[in-house]
Order: C-alpha cells, then sequence, then structure tokens
C-alpha cells in the first residue's frame, strides 16, 4: 500500500471514530451543523497524519518525506508534486533529453544543481548540448522543440518536464543572443510591459513597473524610443528589462556578447553584474567568449561535451586544467601567455582574473626571459596597392552621413582587419566597395583603375563579399549546385564548371561532401561554401562580415587557418570583426573605424595598447597588455608582439 493511500485510509479511520464520539455529545443540539463540523473533522484528521508520518524523518535529518515515499506514477501525473529542497533553485536529476527528429539524445545523464545567487557559466564547444540544456530550463524543450526526457528537472520548485513555458517563464527569464528576435513592442516602452499587458495588469501599475525595470537596466532615457533608434547595447537591455518586470527569480542568458562590439560587451556584462548585486536573481550563461564573461566574478563554470557535464569547477580550479583548450574553448590570453614562457597556472595563483593572478619572482624571471628571447622582428616587404579609397563619404539619408572623408590603401596578398564599435561604418565601407552602395563623393580604385563605373556583377569578378550568417547567402540545395551557380551565370561549358568547383571544393576542404545537401552541415561547414562560391571566381580580394561569430575556438581556428590558407596563395583577405583575438592573432594590421570615420591604421598590437584608441572605438584592451604593465615590460606592444609570434608558431606545428 502506498504512502498516499495509508494516509487516507488512516485519516479516515480516525475521522470517523471522532465524528461518532461527537454525535454522542452533540446529540441534544441542532444537528445541521454537522455537515460542516465533519469536514472540519476529515482535514484535520488528514493533518494530524501527515505530520506523524513525516515526523521520522524529521528526526533522521531534517528533510521531508516527499516523491521517495510516493508511488512515481500517482504523484508526477495527478499530483504534481514534486521533491523540493530548500537549498537549490534549479535541480537536473539523471536527466535526459531528445528532440523527436532526432536517433540520439543531445543529453544524456545530467545531474547538476545550481544554487539561489549564484552565476553559473556554462561553456563548451558548439553542439555539445548547451543550448538544449537552457531550453529545458525555460521550457522550449518540450513545450516548443518536441522531445522526450527522462530523468528529475525542477525549476524554482517547479516539475518542469509536466509544466508549460507559460508556467515556467514566470520563473526563468530569457535574452536571447540576437536581441532583434526578442522585439515586439513599437517603442522601448510597450516592449518592457508585453508581459504586464499579457497579464491585465491595471494601466497604473503597469506604468510604474515598466519605469522601474527600465530604472534598473539603465535605459530609461529611452523608454518611448523605436527598436530601429537603439544600439546593440542598448536592444540587450531592452531585453533584459522585459524579462525582469515579472521578478523573475532565473535569469538566463544565450551567448549575449556574440553580436556586440567589445566595449558594448564588457559593458554588458556589468550591467548583468549589476542587476544581480541589485536583485539577487540566479544568473546561469551560455557563452563562448570565457575571458569576456570572467571581467566580472562567476561562481562556476559547467563544462560540457557529447551531451553531458565534462567538469564543474570554480574558474580558478578549471583554469589550471588543460580541458577548456582541449575541448574546443579558448582560455584567456593571459594565461596563454603564462603558459609559453613556463609558468605553472595553479589553483591557489587566483588565474580567473588578471588583476588578481597571483605571480611569484620566480614566474616573473620566467615571462621576462621568454619575451627577450625573442629574435628582433623582420620588416616586411612594402605590399603593391591593390584596393585604394580617397575622400569617400557616404550617407543613407542627406541629413546624416554615415562615412566621412574615409582614405585607405589596402595592399595585395595583406590580411586586414576592420574593428570598430556597432554603427561606425564598417559594414556601410564595404557595401560601397563592392557595390551594392554608391558614394557621395570621392573614388574607389582597384589596381589602380577606378571600380565606380563597374556594377556589382563586374566587380564580383574580383572582388568576393561573405556575410555573416552564411544561411543568408545559399540559395540552392546542393552544394555542388550553390559553388557552381556563378559560374552557370556567365555561360560557362558543363565541363568547366566540374573542373572549377571540384577544384575549388578541395582547396575548401568539402570535396568529400560535394554531392551533399546544404542542410547536411555544420554552421562552419556552411562558412566554407559561401566561401568557395565566392572563390571560384577567383577574386583578388575577399571581404569577410564576422567570419567566426558564434563559434567556439575549434571551428574559430578551423575557420581561420582557411582563410591564411587562402592568403598565402595570394588572396588579399579583408575582415570586418569584433574578435580583438581574431585581429590580434591573424591580422598585422588593423583600421579602426569610429562616428564614419578611419580613426587609426596601425598594427593590431599598437592599437590594444593604446587607451585613448580604446575608447574611441568602443574596443577592449587586450588583457596581454595588462599584464606586460604588472610585469613592467616595455613597451607593452613589444610584449603582445611576442605572444602573437609564438602563437602562431605553435599553430604551425599543430600544437
Amino acid at each position: 500500500m502506498g504512502y498516499w493511500s495509508i494516509l487516507i485510509f488512516c485519516s479516515v479511520v480516525l475521522a470517523v471514530l471522532i465524528t461518532i464520539t461527537w454525535y454522542s455529545v452533540k446529540k441534544q443540539n441542532d444537528r445541521s451543523e454537522l455537515g460542516c463540523e465533519m469536514g472540519v473533522i476529515v482535514a484535520i484528521s488528514f493533518a494530524v497524519f501527515a505530520l506523524v508520518l513525516d515526523i521520522p524523518s524529521a528526526i533522521m535529518g531534517g528533510k521531508k518525506i516527499y516523491v521517495d515515499k510516493f508511488p512515481p506514477t500517482v504523484t508526477l501525473q495527478y499530483f504534481q508534486f514534486v521533491k523540493t529542497e530548500s537549498e537549490y533553485l534549479i535541480s537536473f536529476k539523471n536527466f535526459t533529453f531528445q528532440y523527436r527528429a532526432q536517433k540520439r539524445p543531445t543529453l544524456t545523464g545530467i545531474n547538476l544543481d545550481i544554487y539561489p545567487g549564484e552565476r553559473v557559466l556554462i561553456a563548451g564547444p558548439s553542439g555539445c548540448g548547451k543550448s538544449t540544456l537552457a531550453g529545458c530550463i525555460n521550457g522550449l524543450n518540450p513545450f516548443s522543440n518536441p522531445g522526450e526526457c527522462t530523468g528529475e528537472l525542477t525549476v524554482d520548485g517547479v516539475y518542469a518536464p509536466k509544466s508549460s513555458i507559460f508556467e515556467l517563464s514566470a520563473h526563468v527569464g530569457t535574452v536571447l543572443q540576437d536581441p532583434d528576435g526578442q522585439f515586439i513592442g513599437l517603442t522601448v516602452g510597450e516592449d518592457i510591459a508585453f508581459a504586464l499587458e499579457n497579464s491585465c495588469t491595471p494601466q497604473d501599475e503597469m506604468h510604474e513597473i515598466t519605469r522601474h525595470a527600465a530604472e534598473l537596466v539603465g535605459i530609461d532615457n529611452h523608454i518611448d524610443y523605436a527598436p530601429h533608434e537603439l544600439s546593440g547595447g542598448q536592444k540587450q537591455r531592452v531585453s533584459l528589462a522585459g524579462v525582469m518586470v515579472d521578478q523573475v527569480k532565473i535569469l538566463l542568458f544565450d551567448e549575449p556578447l556574440a553580436n556586440l562590439d567589445p566595449a558594448t560587451g564588457k559593458q554588458t556584462i556589468e550591467l548583468i553584474d549589476e542587476i544581480q548585486k541589485k536583485t539577487d536573481t540566479t544568473v546561469v550563461i551560455i557563452e563562448h567568449r570565457l575571458e569576456d564573461v570572467l571581467w566580472r566574478n562567476v561562481d562556476r563554470i559547467i563544462l560540457m561535451k557529447d551531451g553531458g557535464i565534462l567538469a564543474d569547477l570554480h574558474p580558478d580550479e578549471l583554469l589550471s586544467t588543460g580541458l577548456l583548450g582541449e575541448n574546443g574553448i579558448r582560455e584567456p590570453l593571459y594565461l596563454t601567455a603564462m603558459r609559453y614562457a613556463g609558468v605553472d597556472i595553479l589553483p591557489e595563483k587566483k588565474p580567473s582574473h588578471v588583476e588578481s593572478v597571483i605571480i611569484n619572482e620566480s614566474d616573473r624571471t620566467k615571462i621576462h626571459n621568454w619575451f627577450h628571447a625573442q629574435p628582433a622582428a623582420e620588416k616586411e616587404a612594402e605590399k603593391t596597392p591593390l584596393l585604394e579609397v580617397k575622400n569617400l563619404s557616404f550617407g543613407y539619408t542627406k541629413e546624416h552621413q554615415t562615412l566621412r572623408n574615409v582614405s585607405l590603401s589596402i595592399g595585395k596578398g595583406e590580411m586586414v582587419s576592420i574593428v570598430g564599435k556597432n554603427g561606425a561604418g564598417k559594414s556601410t565601407f564595404s557595401k560601397l566597395v563592392c557595390g551594392f552602395e554608391t558614394p557621395d563623393s570621392g573614388e574607389i580604385l582597384f589596381d589602380g583603375r577606378d571600380l565606380l563605373p563597374e556594377n556589382i556583377r563586374h566587380r564580383a569578378k574580383h572582388i568576393g563579399y561573405v556575410m555573416q550568417n552564411p544561411n543568408q547567402m545559399i540559395s540552392k540545395t546542393m552544394i555542388f549546385d550553390e559553388v557552381a551557380l556563378s559560374l552557370k551565370n556567365m555561360g560557362k561549358s558543363d565541363a568547366e564548371i566540374r573542373e572549377k568547383v571540384e577544384e575549388t571544393l578541395k582547396i575548401c576542404g568539402l570535396y568529400p561532401f560535394r554531392n551533399w545537401p546544404v542542410s547536411a552541415l555544420s554552421f562552419g561547414q556552411k562558412k566554407r561554401v559561401t566561401i568557395a562560391s565566392v572563390l571560384v571566381q577567383n577574386p583578388e580580394l575577399i571581404i569577410l562580415d564576422e567570419p567566426t561569430a558564434g563559434q567556439d575556438f575549434h571551428h574559430y581556428t578551423e575557420i581561420m587557418e582557411f582563410l591564411r590558407g587562402l592568403n598565402e596563395q595570394g588572396v588579399t583577405v579583408v575582415m570586418i570583426t569584433h574578435d580583438m583575438h581574431l585581429m590580434l592573432e591573424y591580422t598585422p594590421r588593423a583600421l579602426v573605424f569610429a562616428d564614419g570615420q578611419l580613426i587609426a591604421d596601425r598594427s593590431a598590437a599598437a592599437v590594444l595598447c593604446d587607451p585613448e584608441l580604446i575608447q574611441k572605438a568602443a574596443l577592449k584592451e587586450t588583457s596581454l597588455f595588462t599584464l606586460a604593465n604588472h610585469m613592467d615590460i616595455t613597451p607593452a606592444e613589444a610584449f603582445v608582439e611576442r605572444f602573437i609570434k609564438e602563437d602562431r608558431e605553435v599553430r604551425s606545428h599543430g600544437c
């Protein structure tokens, strides 16, 4: 007999006995109240037995008897009665989840407890199950993305697999990677108030809550702005305010830094830190940019691999191992530099922050010796100009100029990065070069000839453009057909097309997949398909917009080493990026844009060692610069260059 059956049976028996006694006492009184008294007696009896049956567990450990005593099918299906422990807020117990459309589970055997007030970072290579885990916490899995789950998952006392997105949204607020994907209202105020409107909150109360949430995230001065009038960082603040009006206990961030410039990303981490301190919420962050997240403290890092949890450690402990690099996650650059110098990274040295890492005299000597061991840098030969821009100006409207008097030159065979904050004019510059827009004034010369009279089609023979999202470029179902499309449009014969396409696919490492559908490829492989579709025309210059956005370290390295290989074959590569690591490691030269102007044309190391320039362009100084200053190494730029050289040598040897 189960726990519930015993409890109900005993309660009824006790109620009958009490009722008989009560009836004999009351037989002279008005019996019209007896029915009401019977209900009270049964309720009291039920409560008494529940308390009695719970006393042994209270004596043994202070924990209540819940699910363990109940028949599982009864408790979960009918009573929705779940085991709750006051210690944790989110709890996975032997949890497995499999999407309906997949043959194997995406998550397997997850055991994880997250406690109130914690800040937890979930990291891991692409496809390891991070976003699936997040979707289980906020209810997207299985209620929006159908699938089967086993084991237990409780979120703030709610048994999540038997709950709903609506119910879980009162406990978990989710901020997505792309803030534009979360906007619903026509103004900031409308968007923040959306959940309150759905709850039929009175107008006066709604205005007060909305204003408070906006003040909390620092967006109250933009309450009447339209979404398109906001910067990327401001949009993130609105998304955060929109999920905070429900006073949720858990804030879940899915790659919040992926589309932000370095300075805005830094501000976002500071904002998360500030909000958590004010509200005492529990914060879960999913992010590839580990060093940026560690700008503020996190309590634990959960490292995932192949649908399971590989490590659950304090940052100091995890950074002291080699697990991050072995599993496709880049460790902070200052730690890599210390390892190159032969310094042992240990938990007691507190390596999670460059400002507080403990470096003893022995370590200091090793770092100085490593720095001074570098050979003198060879001066590179001057490149023949390929792309020249003179006094280029352009505005989408007559009232506002997006670019003003930009002049620069890019040599044949160079690999150059274009950096700057969102809205600085970087993408507009590339559109003008490719012919998507026509400049208001100025000149664009390619290999000495004027490009302005040429249309997009003619320019595409010499200049290739690869968008950030490959899905926005791909128009054919099959890989071969996608790469061959431009050649067919040029009227090439089938034999010429096959020969050229197969040659290009081999260069791009896609030849084994030539007869595959594009849909079967990973994001990184799709990126290669778009590059191949451009490369097949033998362009002399390729411009890539955020080539590594959203990629883990393994896929990032794969794409960048491929591009470097193309560059070594003579292709000039220009990359628009927010990734300061990419700029440092792969492009000797950086063009810095701010407010529609080119404000610097210097080496990547020099750019990230200039605090004034970093502030103007909304960049973020490299931790190598900070480490060099702590070591009293001058100039810091030389230390950064030393690291870049060592890092390239390590990569070239596949270490």
